[in-house]
């Protein structure tokens, strides 16, 4: 079918034959969700920035041993997030991460009240502030998961642990920010 965009498989079996134009499709399609993913790991925009072009310069290098039909997503995620990683810890920083950027999302429907606007913002605010106050490998798995809406086979492949490891910690996670709220609010 002429004019059909093309899936990832074959984007990345057209790369791996050597066709730029069509890793430079997969770069623009995923460009987005790799610099939120670095974003959440490293903690800074610019070493964020880095992590995925390091990460897409990998990825191009290690095309060769991708699997095929394993799902390109998750593969190049986990490539993104061991950047992230590594230049969050060469760095030695443990500074606190700003998730509004990554909570916020479009409005749809009708424009709310300006009351309605207000307490939702302190209500994000809130929430956004008992998940900074949990440990990084809590804070890092809720907002993979939730904030930037990874799927659990995502989640792993960026935080670099096996799936039921994010199921076990993610539960945990979420007690932990419950109990937090519930303090919160008391």
């Amino acid at each position: 079918m002429v004019g059909r965009p093309l899936d990832d498989a074959d984007l990345v079996a057209r790369a791996q034959r050597g066709d730029a134009a069509a890793y430079e499709e997969l770069v623009s399609r995923y460009q987005g969700i790799a610099f939120r993913t670095a974003y959440v790991l490293a903690g800074s925009a610019a070493d964020a920035e880095e992590a995925a072009q390091d990460g897409f310069v990998k990825a191009y290098r290690a095309l060769g041993r991708f699997r095929a039909g394993a799902p390109f997503r998750p593969w190049l995620l986990e490539i993104v997030g061991n950047e992230a990683r590594n230049r969050r810890r060469s760095a030695g920083r443990r500074d606190r991460l700003a998730l509004r950027a990554a909570a916020e999302g479009p409005s749809g429907g009708a424009a709310p009240s300006p009351e309605a606007t207000l307490v939702a913002a302190e209500e994000r605010r809130r929430l956004l502030d008992a998940v900074e106050a949990l440990r990084d490998d809590d804070r890092l798995v809720i907002s993979c998961r939730y904030l930037l809406e990874l799927s659990e086979e995502e989640t792993a492949a960026a935080l670099g642990v096996a799936r039921g490891t994010v199921k076990s910690r993610l539960s945990r996670a979420l007690e932990r920010l419950r109990a937090h709220l519930g303090e919160v609010a008391a």
